[in-house]
């Protein structure tokens, strides 16, 4: 949103703002390159509903700004609105786990009961829950995995409780608040980011506690939009095993970013033959262009589990992962 304000009122809303936040921001809108014109509305338009939602929530509390919020944007995008908007409208429960080292998390909370670590790692961010779930023993890894995937939301003197505990032991300054955490999303997230060996234990033992959620969690580690964080070598390499017409067809339906990524990694003519046939293809339906994406996302993990494709990102600092 700072970039698309420009330098002028960007600059005074970051004067606002504290130093650590004023750097990373500005590292960060250094690397965005050109924004496009389609974006920059919706972040706008992002922008206006948040605003609009704290002022309701401000003025008149939850319930009135949901029922403002469902006669502006609609009941769906009031429920969206007011979920980005949760983590604001409340302290961040653990918030002093935030800046621990994720590897002593895991030490120090391993001795915890399942369902409290699993409560823990998932009001942390996904990197350190990652770090953090790898350094658990296998068995309480798969554990606590299962407890978070089929994880609701969790009463707030339960928080409260566990915080409490956890404020003896590390003498640290907490928070509070009615949370809605965990599910397969989470996990899966979680797992992206841990080392693929550990994820393989992880998901085995899942796989034969409960294959149905193992299944959904599956779906959703590595999806087709990820394509842009396999390596260029990668992307030929599979090239080679996908059915040309499923992925005429995945693209009818891809982001700008994934068609940009497969087309770099083709011949001239290759890339020209693809563009032709997506463009003769016509309307095609939603569920036949997941189902082809889906078939190149199990493509991509095949190979990666053989160690034929490098997804950049997975278990870094493992040492192990990639060979040469």
């Amino acid at each position: 949103m700072l970039a698309c304000l420009g330098p002028e009122y960007a600059s005074k809303i970051m004067a606002y703002l504290r130093e650590s936040e004023v750097d990373q921001l500005t590292l960060d809108i250094a690397a965005l390159g050109t924004i496009d014109p389609d974006l920059k509305a919706k972040v706008f338009d992002e922008f206006f509903q948040m605003a609009e939602a704290k002022r309701f929530v401000s003025e008149g509390g939850i319930e009135l700004a949901k029922e403002l919020l469902e006669k502006s944007f609609g009941p769906q995008k009031a429920i969206e609105i007011l979920g980005r908007l949760q983590s604001s409208l409340q302290e961040v429960p653990f918030q002093f786990l935030k800046k621990a080292d994720p590897a002593q998390i895991g030490s120090f909370i391993q001795e915890e009961h399942p369902q409290t670590i699993a409560l823990i790692l998932a009001h942390l961010d996904p990197k350190v829950s990652a770090l953090a779930l790898t350094s658990l023993p296998p068995d309480v890894q798969a554990d606590v995995v299962y407890r978070i995937a089929t994880m609701d939301r969790t009463a707030p003197e339960i928080v409260r409780e566990v915080e409490r505990v956890l404020e003896r032991k590390m003498s640290a300054i907490f928070t509070q608040g009615f949370t809605f955490a965990g599910g397969v999303k989470e996990v899966a997230e979680i797992l992206n980011l841990v080392e693929r060996s550990t994820e393989k234990t992880i998901m085995e033992k899942l796989q034969e506690r409960d294959p149905e959620l193992a299944n959904e969690i599956n779906k959703l580690m590595f999806t087709f939009d990820d394509l842009i964080y396999v390596d260029d070598a990668g992307i030929q390499k599979s090239l080679r095993e996908i059915d040309s017409k499923d992925l005429a067809l995945a693209l009818k339906g891809a982001t700008d970013e994934v068609k940009e990524k497969i087309f770099k990694n083709m011949s001239e003519r290759a890339r020209e033959m693809l563009k032709e046939e997506i463009e003769f293809m016509g309307p095609v339906r939603l569920k036949n262009v997941e189902e082809a994406q889906q078939r190149i996302v199990a493509v991509i993990r095949r190979l990666e589990e053989a160690g034929e494709v490098i997804i950049m990102g997975r278990g870094e600092g493992g040492g192990e992962e990639i060979l040469v």
